[in-house]
């Protein structure tokens, strides 16, 4: 289970799914998000709060994105020692095998394809957490 003041970071550059998946972590008991609206705004926060001891625990990142896509983000996030093991999840309509294998290749914790069920994304969520505390 992830506990509840676990800080999480999202990054759409749509804000009715940033809501919606605010409003959807809330519901879960989440009270720490942070929100970006493309890829670099999600790395400039990410690296910003890596700085103080309150640092994001879990990131959600949509695949399709300005200035840096959810997949570019991802390579970057992995690059890095101190997030080699930050649980990704990344959301995408697009459901090709290509991309998901890409992504797999990538690091990706889980793919999530949109629009996804409230319990399925909990779990998906729940998996990858589990996922990474093994690490």
């Amino acid at each position: 289970m992830i506990p509840a003041d676990t800080k999480i970071l999202i990054a759409d550059d749509m804000p009715t799914i940033r809501d919606l998946l605010k409003t959807q972590l809330k519901g879960m008991g989440f009270k720490r998000v942070l929100e970006a609206e493309d890829g670099a705004q999600a790395m400039n926060l990410l690296i910003e709060h890596d700085l103080t001891d309150d640092k994001v625990k879990m990131i959600i990142s949509d695949w399709n994105m300005p200035k840096m896509s959810g997949l570019e983000f991802l390579k970057q996030v992995r690059a890095s020692d101190q997030w080699a093991n930050l649980p990704f999840l990344l959301l995408t309509s697009e459901s090709e095998r290509d991309q998901v294998t890409e992504a797999i290749l990538a690091g990706v914790s889980q793919y999530v394809v949109k629009p996804f069920a409230g319990k399925a994304f909990e779990e998906k969520m729940n998996f990858a957490w589990t996922k990474h505390q093994k690490k």
